[in-house]
């Protein structure tokens, strides 16, 4: 027989069991002629539907086109709880299941919000320049603001005019880098270390907030943003959208200029100019004559 104790711990395992990748089959002993069995499956399932649903509404509202690519699997781990979270992890890079050594789902959330913060200054510093440089506001020519030629890889272009050569300045931002990046993972493994370790003085404002991609404080935010919980979930939604917005700039820097060897402001004026030969077809086809 099932007991209505019985049907409220069956109810509480299938909701859990909802929301993991491997099913079980509850089996119960019904009193014959009963139907209690039938209506603990009846439950479970309506349990899974409804999860599943949810979730799906929840991406189609918010996530427009990324509905199309979220899947039952990526819904039941990509839950929300992320910054532009909408489901979508086509190659299951975030699943759980498949995780292993130090790619981690955690490990992944946390670099897409690095790079995203990379990519958003390198997408304005690359273009700045050259705008600045059209504009009349630097001494430098179009040519010498162009960022592949600046000397950020000297065998495209090497400028003479810094304080020092271009192989010496790109190995001190090696090792400057270098130093900052530990530190950082540091942070990651083990969140409010680098407040206990000696810096000059400074330990104080590293100590973070316990999640190292969003530290706080008086360095990484200065104008004190974010001061209720809804307004912080708003911007970190906004920092992520824009940022994997120019991960694809830089790519797409990165392509026109290995095609047109030109920058992205000289790109765009000879799109605006002629938009029906200057695209990207258009300078993929040029590419491949030569």
């Amino acid at each position: 027989a099932v007991s209505s104790t019985t049907k409220t711990s069956l109810l509480g395992r299938t909701a859990a069991v909802s929301s993991k990748r491997t099913s079980r089959v509850v089996v119960v002993r019904a009193e014959e002629g009963t139907t209690d069995l039938a209506k603990v499956r009846m439950i479970r399932c309506d349990c899974n539907t409804y999860a599943m649903s949810s979730a799906s509404e929840r991406v189609k509202k918010a996530g427009g086109l990324y509905a199309n690519f979220a899947s039952d699997q990526s819904l039941s781990y990509l839950n929300g709880s992320l910054p532009g979270d909408y489901g979508f992890d086509p190659l299951g890079l975030s699943d759980p299941e498949g995780a292993g050594g130090f790619i981690t789902p955690e490990w992944l959330s946390y670099s897409e919000v690095i790079h995203g913060r990379w990519a958003m200054l390198g997408a304005a510093g690359c273009i700045a320049p050259e705008v600045l440089s059209a504009m009349g506001l630097i001494p430098q020519t179009g040519d010498e603001a162009v960022w592949f030629r600046s000397g950020v890889i000297p065998p495209a272009g090497s400028y003479d005019k810094y304080w020092v050569d271009p192989y010496t300045l790109f190995f001190v931002e090696v090792v400057l880098m270098q130093f900052a990046g530990a530190k950082r993972y540091q942070d990651f493994r083990y969140p409010g270390s680098q407040g206990k370790q000696y810096f000059l003085g400074m330990e104080a404002a590293f100590n973070g907030s316990g999640n190292p991609a969003y530290p706080g404080g008086q360095f990484f935010n200065m104008f004190n943003l974010g001061k209720t919980e809804a307004a912080m979930n708003e911007l970190k939604l906004k920092e992520i959208k824009n940022g994997r917005l120019a991960m694809l700039a830089m790519f797409g820097y990165g392509a026109q200029a290995v095609m047109t060897q030109k920058g992205p402001f000289a790109n765009l004026v000879d799109h605006l100019a002629d938009p029906v030969h200057n695209n990207m077809l258009g300078n993929f086809a040029n590419a491949m004559k030569h």
